[in-house]
């Protein structure tokens, strides 16, 4: 079903649309497991930028207002990126909130890393509520020289 037909073009429902296609989800008698939906929505309302360079991958993610101690940067299985943490709500018991519409609570993203990442060369940056994760190529192979095989005569 093509979700644009019903005015749901917003990269949450996407993901959500996609992941629910997806034969691998753990699910239960009623559908797709709580948890599963929270992560796909944390995933979905987390956009990133995706740079490459000669030497280098950056991720780049906004993070306004979330302290780096809030973020978790971790590889998992050697091959895939996870970005996550949470972003919270300052309490201020003196003030009435007239409108909330800052997002608070968990988010997550998750990327598979070519082959040529070098997952011991990850660095990450935190600077003007940009997280930028810094992710080293590893040197090309270098080519195989011919191997000249003697010909005998017998």
């Amino acid at each position: 079903m093509d979700l644009r037909v019903v005015g749901l073009e917003n990269p949450f429902f996407s993901a959500l649309h996609q992941m629910l296609q997806d034969p691998h989800i753990p699910q239960d008698e009623e559908g797709p497991t709580r948890t599963y939906v929270r992560d796909a929505k944390a995933m979905a309302s987390t956009p990133a930028d995706i740079k490459e360079y000669p030497t280098k991958y950056v991720f780049e993610v906004d993070m306004p207002g979330i302290r780096s101690a809030d973020i978790k940067v971790q590889v998992e299985d050697d091959k895939v990126l996870v970005i996550s943490g949470e972003r919270k709500r300052e309490e201020d018991k003196e003030a009435k909130y007239v409108r909330m519409e800052r997002r608070v609570g968990k988010f997550m993203r998750k990327f598979s890393l070519p082959e040529n990442a070098n997952v011991d060369a990850i660095s990450a940056v935190c600077q003007d509520g940009v997280l930028a994760v810094t992710v080293e190529k590893l040197p090309p192979p270098e080519p195989k020289k011919p191997k000249t095989i003697e010909v005998k005569v017998v």
